[in-house]
């Protein structure tokens, strides 16, 4: 950890989080707005989305002044509470893309989605941003019968898309012998994706844009955003007036502005984080591959194996609650972190006993539609990206690469792909919001218990799948 000579205020982690405390990064607070100020581009969220944008903004036009506004610090949200992965998997799924916007539109989106992951492991590499990229692949095992289904069809889709090359399925044997997991089906496997350090990634960009030129605000909060020919960012230290353009990059935490409300529901993601584990240890796992690591559970899990020989475990956490409030004490309800700490265990019985030294969770931020957003609207100068479903390690800097292309006026070669709209759909009103989806997270959690015992799906499943995935 960089030393901290000046005394300054250091930032203050989530009780648990272990990305941001072990990112390697000065742990010092930046100073808080105190000052009027006018800048060429005005940012509002110190997350990977602000500071993407204010990445290839900088790196496309270099004079330009930019600021950036975080209440917290760079890394506070989901940015530095995910789990690590860097997916090739856009929010929404291949067989939804087609389904909405045609083949070869879904064939663009998923090929974009696979190039930022790539590009992303470049500038790592050309900024000297030591993020732990690795090019691991994803392994979705399928722990039930209906799970392989599920896999078998997935995989014709891509197939049907042209981009079956690097996926393959795997039989029950081939699974178990890459992870020696409990209840193994089979397997998809695909060479796309990667594994990333989150806290090491967000940090290490805020210092790439700064060393670029960017001015980053920490401990601001914003309390008004103005749209206009010079939109403005009102906060509690003073006003930044923009020439250019206001970005609005909270994603989850947008919806604390009213007018956001119903754009993004914020759901909860919690994670679990045992202690480096023994090479013994490892033996059992299997897992030599290091590979993204999911089950085909309607309510999600995935998992990492860290660098440092951890495994990682993230599903969705609290319930939702009412009015999208993001209550950080829903996130501390240890029953939930017991329950996913049991998972480990009955993926993997033989590890009984096992420390756990973290658990933490965050807020997402997902449309009614699943599909993300990203729009600059000239007549007022604001630009927003939001609405990555979980998926935004990756997803995040696509957006924003379209977006900086936008206020640019240069060619990204991303325009007028699904996610470039001019807003979301609508969530219903409160209170049909609260019982619809508490409804859906309650039934899902019932299908996966039934297909885990290999009992019958409840009577509803088949509406519950149909009001709740896309």
């Amino acid at each position: 950890m960089v030393a901290n000579p000046s005394h300054q205020p250091l930032l203050d982690p989530i009780a648990g989080d272990f990305w941001i405390t072990t990112s390697g990064d000065d742990l010092t607070l930046r100073p808080a707005l105190a000052r009027d100020e006018t800048v060429d581009i005005a940012i509002l969220g110190g997350g990977f989305s602000g500071l993407w944008a204010a990445y290839y903004l900088l790196t496309a036009q270099p004079d330009l002044k930019v600021a950036i506004v975080e209440r917290n610090f760079c890394g506070y949200g989901a940015s530095g509470r995910n789990g690590g992965w860097c997916s090739p998997r856009f929010p929404l799924d291949a067989g939804a893309l087609i389904k909405r916007f045609g083949v070869e539109t879904a064939r663009r989106t998923i090929g974009a989605q696979l190039e930022i992951v790539a590009e992303i492991g470049r500038i790592c590499a050309h900024e000297g941003i030591d993020a732990h990229y690795r090019n691991t692949g994803l392994l979705s095992l399928a722990r039930s019968e209906h799970q392989f289904h599920s896999l078998v069809g997935t995989l014709k889709t891509y197939q049907d898309l042209g981009l079956g090359d690097g996926n393959r399925l795997l039989s029950a044997g081939e699974a178990f012998d890459r992870v020696h997991a409990t209840h193994v089906h089979g397997a998809l496997e695909a060479r796309a994706g990667a594994n990333v350090h989150p806290g090491r990634l967000v940090r290490g960009l805020a210092r790439t844009v700064e060393r670029l030129g960017a001015t980053i605000y920490e401990s601001t909060e914003a309390l008004k955003i103005d749209g206009g020919q010079n939109p403005t960012i009102v906060t509690d230290g003073g006003v930044i007036t923009a020439r250019k353009a206001v970005i609005l990059a909270g994603e989850g935490y947008l919806t604390e502005l009213p007018k956001y409300r119903r754009q993004l529901l914020p759901m909860s993601s919690m994670i679990a984080l045992t202690a480096p584990l023994t090479p013994e240890q490892w033996k059992i796992v299997g897992w030599d591959r290091g590979e993204s690591l999911s089950s085909q559970v309607h309510t999600k899990n995935y998992l990492t194996r860290t660098q440092d020989g951890r495994i990682l475990f993230g599903s969705r956490g609290a319930p939702y609650l009412f009015g999208s409030r993001m209550s950080e004490g829903a996130l501390r309800e240890d029953a939930i972190y017991e329950w996913m700490r049991g998972c480990v265990l009955e993926w993997w019985p033989d590890l009984e006993g096992i420390a756990f030294t973290n658990a933490w969770g965050g807020y997402l931020g997902v449309p009614r539609d699943w599909l993300p957003t990203v729009h600059f609207d000239e007549a007022s100068r604001i630009g927003h990206l939001y609405g990555y479903t979980g998926r935004g390690v990756s997803t995040s800097a696509m957006c924003a690469k379209l977006l900086a292309g936008l206020i640019g006026k240069q060619t990204s070669g991303l325009e007028g792909l699904p996610f470039h709209r001019t807003r979301a759909q609508s969530w219903e009103p409160e209170p049909f919001r609260w019982a619809g989806v508490r409804y859906i997270q309650s039934a899902f959690a019932r299908i996966d218990e039934a297909e885990s015992a290999d009992k019958p799906r409840p009577i509803d499943a088949g509406f519950a799948e149909y009001l709740g995935e896309p």
